[in-house]
């Protein structure tokens, strides 16, 4: 349920906050008060396109959150498969911010994508406005609506149907996939056949790549760390009196022929003996680290060449170890496929025939089914539109087979057919209702599915277009019967629908010398015999109008 719509600094709003209630919602107002920003607002927080101009003059961002009350827990269990966390308390806040031209969506404090949001939005509340009314219109939606009332029986059906349509969709590809031309199929094996033994005949193993990377630099390096190290060799204690093994033992020397005279030159002597030393050890690391470098042509050459050839399969097949060998087995099977092609093509046509004649079985139970379910619909539908004052009407649901055309959803093609005055031919709904009429369809259907229908939430906008006299009591009273099992938002200017509201909210523009804002606010007692008086007369407002509203409420508050 819809707990709360908080507006910020959206068009002439500065800052509203509704709190909704359970049953029936009115919203009334002036023309021009501004009553369509309430489905605006709505819509927006829902994920709708945002206007440019849609933040308030004089504001840098504007922000609508929708507050839902979660007590049922399928709807919890949906929410969670879309990893959207449910608070303790049941709620699920919906927060749209919009910024230059931008806006962030986010749920119980998560962003989330426009498509997140929609999936959500879904399944907590609907909207009807006269866009949706018009949808009635369009006769894809119809078999879409019929299969819902008929959920239940028609579920399991659909889904075998749907799953033998798509596996005889794959089939068809993987037969035209299949060569005809047995030259096509020849140079195809071949290919192949070279392919695989390429790949096994250079035996790749996992990690090959990066340890022969390192050899390669290695010895591609060898030449110029070994000249360098000789040369570092040759300084040290090389050939001649001038290497620095040379001089340093001169020196050593030298200071030995002083040693025990005075104790700053035997300080003096430990030291250059231990540089004496530390040469000594290098000159013999060097000669060693020289030896280990002893540098090969042919592995070089061998080294190079093995990897060329990886670098080759990886450029070919895949750029590593995996991908080689995943590209290996792929190719294994499309030979094994192509080799044994007229076995292949005989499977495939005989699951073909299988699922064919499966897939046509299952259409005409459904078929069968979806009749049923229509001749019921069409029942509730007649008695829901002549409680809407549609006296004379005929409603019937036409389900059409055609073997010939069977698809995803079965082979039926489904049609609402209406007819207003008796005596009429049946005609197609496109071709018979006014926008007006098309509204009370619409709520008809709301009511009859409303025990089918699992959202808790129900949002009517321009439901009273076109009525009046009796026909908007009768529209009042089937909002009224609907508010029983779903929270329902309606915004109307008839006072026979604003009566029946269990919550009546007041929206108007208020202006001073700087600026025009709308409010919305809930009203009671005398200030709804106010509004409802202002509905039924107009400007001007009489003690009779008065009391005519007070019975009219009354009278609503009568309806079982």
């Amino acid at each position: 349920m819809l707990i709360g719509l908080n507006v910020k600094n959206l068009a002439l709003i500065k800052e509203a906050e509704v709190m909704f209630g359970e049953g029936l919602n009115i919203i009334t107002g002036e023309t021009g008060a501004g009553k369509s920003l309430v489905i605006g607002s709505v819509n927006l927080a829902l994920g709708k396109r945002a206007d440019k101009d849609i933040v308030r003059n004089g504001e840098r961002e504007a922000e609508v959150e929708l507050v839902f009350s979660i007590d049922d827990e399928d709807t919890k269990s949906r929410l969670e498969e879309l990893e959207i966390p449910v608070s303790d308390d049941g709620l699920v806040i919906l927060r749209r911010t919009i910024r230059d031209g931008r806006s962030v969506a986010k749920i119980n404090s998560r962003t989330v994508t426009a498509s997140a949001l929609k999936s959500v939005s879904e399944l907590l509340i609907d909207i009807h406005g006269q866009h949706e009314h018009q949808s009635l219109l369009y006769k894809r939606n119809h078999m879409r609506i019929l299969d819902n009332f008929g959920f239940a029986r028609l579920s399991d059906g659909l889904t075998r149907i749907k799953k033998d349509y798509l596996r005889l969709q794959e089939i068809k590809r993987e037969l035209e996939d299949v060569p005809i031309d047995e030259r096509q199929r020849t140079r195809q094996i071949d290919l192949l056949k070279y392919e695989i033994d390429e790949i096994e005949k250079a035996a790749f193993k996992e990690g090959e790549d990066e340890e022969l990377e390192e050899v390669y630099i290695k010895l591609k390096n060898a030449g110029r760390v070994t000249s360098g190290v000789a040369g570092a060799l040759s300084a040290v204690s090389g050939d001649g009196m001038n290497n620095a093994v040379s001089l340093i033992g001169e020196a050593v020397s030298s200071l030995k022929e002083i040693e025990g005279l005075d104790g700053g030159a035997d300080a003096l002597l430990g030291q250059i003996s231990e540089i004496e030393s530390l040469i000594g050890d290098f000159s013999i690391d060097a000669n060693d680290f020289i030896r280990s470098m002893d540098f090969s042509e042919e592995e070089f050459s061998t080294t190079e060449r093995r990897l060329d050839l990886i670098n080759h399969l990886k450029s070919k097949y895949g750029d590593s170890f995996a991908a080689i060998t995943e590209s290996l087995e792929e190719k294994k099977k499309e030979l094994y496929r192509l080799q044994d092609i007229d076995s292949l093509r005989e499977k495939l046509f005989a699951e073909k025939d299988v699922l064919e004649e499966r897939l046509l079985k299952n259409c005409r139970e459904v078929s069968l089914i979806r009749a049923e379910e229509a001749e019921k619909l069409s029942q509730l539908m007649c008695e829901a539109l002549k409680d809407l004052n549609f006296n004379e009407v005929n409603f019937r649901i036409d389900v059409r087979p055609d073997e010939n055309n069977a698809g995803e959803r079965g082979f039926d093609d489904v049609e609402f057919m209406i007819s207003m005055n008796k005596g009429e031919m049946l005609k197609s709904l496109e071709n018979v209702a006014s926008g007006g009429e098309l509204s009370r369809i619409m709520l008809a259907l709301r009511t009859v599915l409303a025990d089918e229908d699992d959202i808790d939430t129900l949002i009517f906008d321009e439901i009273d277009t076109g009525v009046s006299g009796r026909t908007a009591q009768s529209v009042a009273e089937k909002l009224k019967t609907l508010s029983k099992k779903h929270q329902v938002i309606c915004i109307t200017h008839l006072p026979q629908i604003a009566a029946m509201a269990d919550h009546h909210f007041m929206i108007e523009k208020q202006s001073d010398d700087e600026m025009t804002q709308t409010k919305v606010y809930e009203i009671e007692g005398e200030a709804i015999t106010e509004e409802l008086s202002r509905l039924l007369s107009g400007a001007e407002i009489t003690d009779a109008v008065r009391q005519n509203a007070r019975e009219l409420k009354k009278m609503a508050a009568e309806f079982v």
